[in-house]
């Protein structure tokens, strides 16, 4: 019904557990291949739902409905509305509606509406209506209706209707009807029905109109005459244009 390996080879029944009633394996054993493919769909009309707790550099092929908790390093290839607790250097290749906290340097490939709670350095390859909360340095391409919480120096190239509250130094490739809440250094290119409170010293290109902070007179002119309204003006903001 399923298979568990440890290097190529099957692994000894005395060094994990298994309760067929609760559908619960436990381990403390790392390297391992858990192929419960067959498993999971024989099971299904029955709710897939097993929970996997191993350590580190272990290898998943699932049905839906999973959870698992595990150390570093480890591949999942599942089915939708699963549940990962993990480590550091993980990857997921996942379907929708599925919930990570995770460490850092992870990478995911799913549909949508998850939710990532993440440390730094991971990279989201996502569906739309995901919620993210995550440490530096992440990378995200998602589809639309986003919410992103992140910390510093992260890329995002989404669809519409996302909302950014990040820190400094990101960029930021999207569709329209997006609201960002962002620290400085930030680069910015949108559409015009896009929403904008930024720290100082970011560049923006919205709809093919380039304005680079610092602004002058003319920048606020042109931005005004273009009807980009929802760009906020800060008071730093208007004393560079007055000296």
């Amino acid at each position: 019904m399923f298979s568990i390996t440890q290097r190529g080879k099957p692994l000894s029944p005395d060094k994990y557990t298994w309760d067929e009633v609760n559908k619960v394996l436990a381990t403390d054993e790392v390297n391992l291949v858990l192929d419960f493919s067959e498993y999971t769909r024989v099971t299904f009309n029955t709710g897939n739902n097993c929970t996997f707790k191993t350590g580190s550099e272990c290898t998943f092929i699932t049905g839906s409905g999973c959870t698992f908790k595990t150390g570093d390093g480890c591949t999942f290839n599942t089915g939708w509305d699963c549940t990962f607790n993990t480590g550091n250097g993980c990857t997921f290749d996942t379907g929708s509606d599925c919930t990570f906290d995770t460490g850092s340097g992870c990478t995911f490939n799913t549909g949508s509406a998850c939710t990532f709670d993440t440390g730094i350095d991971c990279t989201f390859k996502t569906g739309w209506n995901c919620t993210f909360k995550t440490g530096i340095g992440c990378t995200f391409k998602t589809g639309d209706d986003c919410t992103f919480d992140t910390g510093n120096n992260c890329t995002f190239n989404t669809g519409d209707d996302c909302t950014f509250n990040t820190g400094n130094g990101c960029t930021f490739n999207t569709g329209g009807s997006c609201t960002f809440d962002t620290g400085g250094g930030c680069t910015f290119k949108t559409d015009i029905s896009c929403s904008f409170d930024t720290s100082s010293h970011c560049t923006f290109e919205v709809d093919g109109i380039l304005c680079k902070y610092p602004h002058t007179k003319d920048d606020f002119m042109e931005l005004l005459r273009s009807g980009w309204k929802h760009f906020k003006v800060t008071k730093d903001d208007l004393l560079d244009v007055l000296i």
